[in-house]
């Protein structure tokens, strides 16, 4: 066939494709085997299109359901220690110099409000209370590789653990603060962070509250392997308190990591970490942040800090798609300890899913910390004792309308040894209902 005719016919095929993807039949594609043709090439595309609709479709609610079970713009973790969130809290996409700017900036948060009532058999008084939280953060692609974030939050900013802010003192305005504001920059598979930052490391509520965001340097590193598993690490260089004319605060941490393929509807993951603390400064440090740990008569800390780690996963589908199942254990020991309480341990149990309207997710954890088995400063907040306790956890989460999240848990604790109960009665249980109503946007 000549050139000048098989560019004729392309030519009559693109205008034709076309013109029939908008409803027009053109008059010169009537003829019968030349439109059997076209109408063939038609079919074809129409079927690709198709199919990468439905692909599509398919990598979208990949993504939602990932994005569930790590905790991404969904709604929150159950109330027990549990997997990890990522380490951005509103990860920008890639994006060149060029892209225009509000698609390189990416805004998110959320807000809580909360009501709480406390009791015991004989260890205090009844006590309700209410409690509001509010959370917005952006970051900003300035490039392909650097990317700016920050967060404001309400709470007081001199307790890292905790963004809740009671409601009282006769109508004063609700404190904010910048809670993060950082760099982040991407060199393939790694990740580096500097400032103060989302939490690189993989980690429960036992060593890590969720509201701790360290501040410093840390780097994050994934390798996909070719069987759908994966390794990582994570390292962080944690600045605690910096002192111009002493010693300073410092932690050294680093975790390695292991993401199972699926194997039939299970997949496993296990972290191992150890973090280093050397507090020489005790200078920044309130009631707040030492709380439970012992304490030597000059009001520096009577144990060293150097954790480790150890937290094993498990998460099955072949309950349905509704109904996946997560399992989370955690144990962690204080080599640094000059105390017996130098052990902590926690598991984890969720089923469900809070992500689509009409979900529920139910879940149950029990955790045990020894009195210097972590640092209290950055632990878990969800009890009135931070460290020396032994605690029961049962949730319960539902989705009425999207974005929104009604949530209820009961945890029921006490001291766990006797011998550093402090002021609380050692043999009292005592118990605390949350019910609380967040949105997230």
């Amino acid at each position: 066939m000549h050139a000048h005719s098989l560019s004729t016919r392309l030519r009559r095929s693109l205008l034709c494709i076309g013109l029939a993807g908008a409803g027009i039949a053109p008059a010169f594609a009537q003829d019968g085997g030349e439109r059997a043709e076209l109408l063939a090439q038609i079919g074809q595309l129409r079927d690709q299109q198709a199919q990468i609709a439905r692909m599509q479709r398919d990598t979208e609610a990949a993504l939602h359901a990932l994005e569930a079970r790590l905790g991404l713009a969904v709604p929150p973790p159950p109330p027990a220690s549990v997997a990890p969130a990522p380490p951005v809290d509103a990860p920008a996409a890639s994006a060149s110099a060029s892209t225009p700017a509000p698609a390189r900036l990416k805004v998110g948060g959320d807000f809580r409000v909360r009501g709480q009532f406390d009791n015991s058999d004989r260890d205090g008084r009844d006590r309700s209370s209410g409690q509001v939280r509010g959370r917005l953060g952006a970051t900003f692609a300035v490039n392909d590789r650097v990317t700016v974030g920050a967060r404001l939050a309400t709470g007081d900013s001199n307790d890292p653990n905790s963004t809740d802010v009671q409601l009282s003192n006769w109508l004063d305005d609700l404190e904010v603060s910048l809670d993060q504001a950082y760099l982040q920059l991407a060199f393939g598979e790694l990740t580096v962070f500097g400032g103060k930052m989302p939490q690189p490391f993989v980690r429960t509520e036992l060593v890590w509250d969720g509201d701790v965001n360290p501040q410093g340097l840390a780097a994050t590193w994934r390798h996909a392997l070719g069987n759908g598993g994966a390794v990582r690490a994570n390292g962080l260089f944690f600045v605690v308190d910096e002192q111009a004319g002493g010693a300073d605060s410092t932690m050294l941490g680093a975790q390695l990591g292991y993401d199972s393929p699926a194997l039939g509807q299970w997949r496993f993951d296990a972290s191992a970490a150890y973090y280093d603390y050397t507090l020489g400064s005790m200078a920044g440090a309130d009631a707040g942040d030492w709380r439970s740990n012992l304490l030597n008569p000059d009001g520096t800390y009577l144990s060293g800090f150097r954790l480790a780690d150890l937290i094993v996963g498990a998460s099955y589908t072949g309950l349905g798609e509704r109904w996946p199942l997560r399992i989370v254990g955690d144990y962690v020991r204080n080599t640094a300890a000059r105390t017996d309480g130098d052990t902590g341990y926690g598991l984890d149990l969720a089923v469900g899913k809070a992500s689509d309207v009409g979900d529920l997710r139910f879940s149950y954890g029990h955790a045990v910390a020894g009195v210097d088995a972590v640092l209290a400063a950055f632990s878990q907040d969800n009890i009135g004792i931070g460290t020396n306790y032994r605690m029961h956890a049962l949730g319960v989460d539902y989705v009425p309308w999207p974005k929104t999240t009604l949530s209820a848990v009961w945890y029921r604790y006490r001291p766990d040894a006797a011998a550093y109960a402090g002021s609380h009665d050692p043999g009292d249980w005592l118990n605390r209902f949350r019910v609380s109503l967040m949105v997230g946007f």
